[in-house]
């Protein structure tokens, strides 16, 4: 479960919030010399400024790859090539692509309470399977039943923090 949550959060820190974080290029790839390569593995990432990102390869016949890359992703953004780096400007976020925001953000948290769910599933048909056979007690079952339900809601309102502070940084202005 606290993969799950992780691995939520490390969602919402790709999604952009008007301000240039280098988490929102960890899921560009790019083409380099035919292998399939994280672009933060072949470049610098910095900021310079609040809203800009710089992108600096360490091997410069790379570039136009990184241009295409970004072009080609989600982000929205058109990179700037200098010749020697990419820089990235990001503009205000609009009140529609904030919404927009909200509802893939709401989208992701609703996907991992659908993991918890089914890892409670899982642990819930491996205990009905030991008490079937014998190996727990019916009481003991009831316990376990009790502490997995306890520690999803636990999980469950972590997710719903998590979605509403990530909607305020994406709300405010």
């Amino acid at each position: 479960m606290d993969k799950s949550i992780s691995f939520l959060v490390k969602e919402f820190s790709t999604i952009r919030a008007g301000r240039a974080n280098p988490s929102v290029l960890d899921r560009i790839t790019v083409d380099y010399y035919g292998q399939k390569t994280a672009l933060n593995a072949v470049a610098t990432i910095s900021t310079p400024d609040p809203r800009s990102l710089l992108i600096q390869p360490w091997d410069a016949s790379i570039l136009k790859e990184i241009e295409k890359s970004i072009q080609a992703s989600d982000l929205g953004i058109n990179p700037t090539n200098d010749g020697k780096s990419i820089r990235l400007v990001f503009p205000q976020l609009t009140e529609e692509r904030r919404k927009d925001l909200t509802k893939q953000i709401r989208k992701l948290a609703e996907d991992s309470k659908v993991a918890l769910r089914n890892i409670r599933r899982e642990a819930m048909d491996q205990y009905k399977q030991e008490k079937k056979n014998s190996e727990i007690t019916e009481d003991y079952f009831r316990v376990l039943e009790k502490e997995i339900q306890e520690l999803l809601d636990s999980k469950i309102s972590e997710i719903d923090e998590l979605v509403a502070a990530k909607e305020e940084e994406l709300l405010s202005i």
